[in-house]
């Protein structure tokens, strides 16, 4: 490994830094993006169930998921009308989205300039051993040549190394932002449609105590 960063010369140290950057990234939003964190199963019945008895905490709902944020943006203010309940729970889940997709970003760019480090590795390289050739006694300087095109090999495959995979997790993670996306959207919709039709007094348990909605909520 150590020849090999020494053979590419110091367009390997880029792609070296971009290498463990991709890493980081890539374990990070693999921890991160996790559907059962962001927007478990089942949440938008239960809170539909809770709405019916006015046993809603709204603490206890915005620190269970991101997706229970987004509900109990919508429910704070259930009592101004069907389209603001729309709009709340569409601005909450725009800020949702953006964090789903933080960093995927960088982790494009490097999957499009790596490939590109490693091909100004081979021009180099190859501009390295046309000077050699060129020169006096240059077919005799086999180690400058070999040299030279040692670089132009080892930075192409190196960028290739490191931008295949971080181009297919970029392609990962956007497909599983979308598939959160749409979670997301069905159980606010189930939470909006309920809403639109339920005819009772909507009552909150805003108390900070507890983690779970207490019976003993009253409207507020």
């Amino acid at each position: 490994m150590m020849d090999a960063l020494i053979a590419g010369g110091w367009l390997m140290i880029p792609l070296l830094g971009c290498s463990l950057l991709a890493t980081v990234i890539i374990i990070e939003r693999l921890w991160t993006l996790r559907a059962k964190r962001i927007a478990p199963y089942g949440l938008g019945q239960e809170v539909c169930s809770l709405v019916a008895r006015g046993q809603v905490n709204l603490y206890w709902l915005e620190g269970h998921s991101p997706l229970g944020g987004v509900l109990a943006a919508g429910l704070r203010n259930a009592r101004l009308g069907h389209e603001q309940v729309r709009a709340r729970l569409q601005e909450a889940a725009t800020a949702v989205i953006h964090d789903m997709e933080r960093f995927l970003s960088p982790l494009g760019t490097i999957a499009a300039i790596t490939p590109l480090i490693g091909l100004l590795g081979t021009v180099v390289g190859m501009i390295e051993v046309f000077a050699v050739i060129v020169s006096a006694d240059g077919v005799g300087r086999t180690a400058e040549l070999a040299g030279g095109i040692s670089r132009a090999l080892v930075t192409t495959a190196a960028g290739l190394t490191v931008a295949i995979p971080a181009l297919m997790f970029h392609r990962y993670f956007q497909r599983r932002v979308e598939e959160i996306t749409v979670r997301m959207e069905e159980q606010a919709s189930q939470v909006v449609e309920f809403l639109a039709h339920y005819r009772g007094e909507i009552g909150f348990n805003e108390q900070r105590e507890g983690e779970r909605p207490g019976a003993e909520a009253r409207p507020s």
